[in-house]
């Protein structure tokens, strides 16, 4: 049986979708195969590394991609969207998608604070996106 593949989609490919990527090769790499893009590539932000790797998960060779880094290349079972904006600008009716869902979680990079303040938001963003990614996988049928 063939991997259902998976890419989800945010504004700029630096932090929720480049997590969400990595957490479901960890909870459900055996049975989807996980990419990530973004409308308007912006390179991963550093902290999403960090609190990446903080959970065990490298991802520090990650690039930001565009989306149309796949389309037309690849067909996807799923598109998930991240984040609002994504969900609201990306074209409907995508050659190669067979379902769109939508998953909102707040962007981390824009968050003002210290550093400390930062990571913390980071890290509850990451949280957020692990309990949704491990629901998902529990809900597939066996």
């Amino acid at each position: 049986m063939s991997k259902a593949r998976v890419l989800f989609l945010c504004t700029g490919n630096s932090a929720r979708s480049q997590m969400a990527e990595a957490l479901l090769c960890k909870y459900g790499g055996e049975i989807f195969e996980p990419y990530s893009a973004g409308l308007e590539p912006k390179g991963v932000n550093p902290l999403t590394i960090r609190v990446m790797d903080e959970v065990g998960i490298d991802i520090s060779n990650q690039t930001s991609k565009s989306l149309d880094t796949y389309l037309g290349k690849l067909s996807f079972q799923y598109l998930v969207t991240v984040c609002d904006d994504a969900d609201q600008n990306c074209p409907t009716g995508l050659p190669g998608i067979d379902e769109r869902m939508h998953w909102s979680f707040e962007d981390p990079a824009r968050f003002k604070g210290t550093e400390e303040e930062k990571l913390a938001k980071f890290r509850e963003v990451r949280d957020l996106i692990e309990q949704k990614v491990k629901q998902w996988v529990a809900e597939q049928p066996s």
